[in-house]
């Protein structure tokens, strides 16, 4: 079943140095948890010589899987206040990796929980959030005359023109919010006097930035 979530924008990386020690944010969006470990030992395999890489990450629309790792850091000073952090900001399937190197200065353990969890925050600031919708592509096949009158009512609908191919008769490619499928098919079918051919061509997510 599909359903709308937050995610981060992109993947990146945000780094900043507390106390003479760099902190390296690393995020990417994941579909599962082989994608996370995955990326986990892919940041591991870039910073070998790191103090620490700790990691979290959280998978599935009602976070089934939420996994921390402190790499070695005390007990709870990094992994949970990370994935805290991804919970708190309602961020579905996304994973972080924060790479430590140590300045020589202590932290502390509330110091540490403070670095880790900023570092997180500081990252999904930098990248940026987006709401990913859910949507039904339509494809509809219509005649040349048509095209004025059709494209001109969808550009002042609420439902998205992707594209158009040209051949014989001209295919809209259109996406429908998921709530709206029947309210759509409708109106296109009023609209076009009955004179369009509907098909229904998969399904995508639209994404806007928070």
């Amino acid at each position: 079943m599909y359903q709308s979530y937050y995610t981060i924008k992109n993947d990146g990386i945000y780094e900043q140095t507390i106390k003479k020690s760099r902190f390296i944010a690393h995020m990417q969006r994941i579909q599962d948890e082989n994608d996370a470990k995955a990326f986990i030992d892919e940041i591991k395999n870039k910073h070998p010589n790191a103090t620490h890489n700790c990691s979290a990450y959280v998978v599935g629309m009602g976070n089934e899987t939420q996994k921390a790792n402190d790499d070695g850091e005390p007990s709870g000073t990094a992994g949970v206040p990370m994935l805290n952090v991804l919970v708190k900001q309602e961020l579905k399937n996304t994973a972080v990796v924060v790479t430590r190197y140590f300045g020589g200065i202590k932290l502390g353990a509330g110091g540490l929980i403070r670095a880790y969890g900023n570092s997180v925050t500081e990252a999904v600031n930098y990248i940026g959030i987006v709401h990913r919708q859910p949507m039904q592509k339509y494809r509809l096949a219509i005649a040349y005359e048509l095209l004025g009158k059709i494209e001109n009512e969808l550009r002042e609908s609420p439902y998205k023109l992707v594209s158009k191919d040209y051949g014989t008769h001209v295919d809209i490619h259109v996406a429908v919010d998921m709530n709206d499928k029947e309210t759509f098919e409708k109106w296109i079918i009023n609209t076009s006097n009955n004179r369009v051919t509907i098909t229904v061509s998969g399904t995508s997510y639209m994404e806007k930035d928070i």
